[in-house]
C-alpha cells in the first residue's frame, strides 16, 4: 500500500519541475527542427508539383525524420544533403534528450512525490474508516483484527519502521514526526472515520491525541488503553469513549478463568 508522509522531501517537486521544464524545452527544439526542415524541403523541391502537394511531402518528410519512421519520399541531391544536416540535428537533439532528461524521475525523492500525490486522492476520498495510532504489537493486532472485519484501516505512526511495516502488511499509512503529529491527524480525515485506536505505549502522547481528535470530531468515537483509574478519568474527559485499563482486563480474565476451573472441580 502507500504512505503519506507529512515531511515529504522539496527535492521531490522540484525535479518533478525541472524535468517538465526541459521536456519542453526538447518538445520546442523538435518542433523547430520540424518547422525548418519542412521549409528546407520546400524551398528546394524545383519540381512542377502544385505548391499544397509539395507542402504536404515536405511536412511528411520533417515527420518521418523527427519521429525517425524513415517513410521518406524521392528526394533529389540538394535534398538529401539536407536531409542528411537535419537528420544530425536530430541525433544532436535526441542525444540531448537522453543525457537531460532519462534518470531524472527515478529517484527515491520522485517515487515519494508521486507517492504522496497519489495517497492525496486516497485520503481526500477515504470515509467511513477507522484510525490506528500507532503500530508496535498491540496496534498492529488492533488493525488486523479491524481488517478480517472488514472495516477500512488508517494506519498513523511517527517512526520509518512502524511506517514500512504497516504498509508492507497493506495499510495505508500516513506517517509524521512526534513535532509535526497535529498535522497527522488532520490529514486522517477524522471528521469522516467511524472510529480512532489510540495504541502508543506513550500515556501522554495518548491523552494528547485524544484531545485533538476530539477537538477535530467532537462525536468520533475513541478507545483508548490507560493505566489506572486517574488516567482513565483524564481520557475520558479528554473525550475518549472507552478507556480500557489493560491490568483490570488481565486480572478480571485470570480470575474469570480461575473460577471457571475451580467450578467445574467441584
Amino acid at each position: 500500500m502507500w504512505i503519506f508522509r507529512i515531511d515529504e522531501p522539496r527535492l521531490g517537486a522540484i525535479r518533478i519541475r525541472e524535468w517538465r521544464r526541459r521536456a519542453r524545452h526538447t518538445v520546442g527544439m523538435l518542433a523547430l527542427l520540424l518547422g525548418g526542415t519542412t521549409l528546407g524541403l520546400l524551398l528546394l523541391d524545383q519540381s512542377n508539383t502544385p505548391f499544397a502537394k509539395k507542402s504536404f511531402t515536405a511536412l511528411w518528410d520533417g515527420l518521418n525524420l523527427v519521429t525517425t519512421l524513415g517513410n521518406f519520399s524521392e528526394l533529389d541531391e540538394h535534398q538529401k544533403v539536407f536531409m542528411l544536416l537535419a537528420m544530425f540535428a536530430t541525433l544532436l537533439i535526441g542525444g540531448f534528450a537522453l543525457s537531460r532528461l532519462t534518470g531524472m524521475l527515478s529517484g527515491d525523492d520522485v517515487m515519494i512525490y508521486r507517492e504522496n500525490r497519489a495517497m492525496e486522492y486516497k485520503l481526500e476520498h477515504l470515509s467511513n474508516h477507522v484510525v490506528v495510532v500507532g503500530f508496535h504489537s498491540l496496534g498492529e493486532l488492533v488493525a488486523k483484527h479491524l481488517r478480517e472485519a472488514e472495516e477500512a484501516v488508517l494506519v498513523l505512526v511517527a517512526d520509518q519502521t512502524q511506517a514500512d511495516r504497516a504498509a508492507d502488511r497493506g495499510y495505508m499509512v500516513v506517517l509524521g514526526l512526534p513535532g509535526v503529529f497535529d498535522d497527522v491527524l488532520r490529514h486522517a480525515r477524522l471528521d469522516r472515520a467511524r472510529a480512532l485506536v489510540v495504541t502508543t505505549p506513550d500515556s501522554n502522547n495518548n491523552l494528547a491525541i485524544t484531545l485533538i481528535a476530539h477537538r477535530i470530531n467532537a462525536s468520533l468515537a475513541i478507545a483508548v488503553p490507560g493505566e489506572n483509574a486517574l488516567r482513565k478519568d483524564l481520557l475520558e474527559s479528554a473525550g475518549a469513549t472507552t478507556v480500557l485499563i489493560a491490568d483490570e482486563l488481565v486480572a478480571n480474565a485470570l480470575v474469570g478463568k480461575l473460577a471457571a476451573r475451580v467450578g467445574t472441580m467441584k
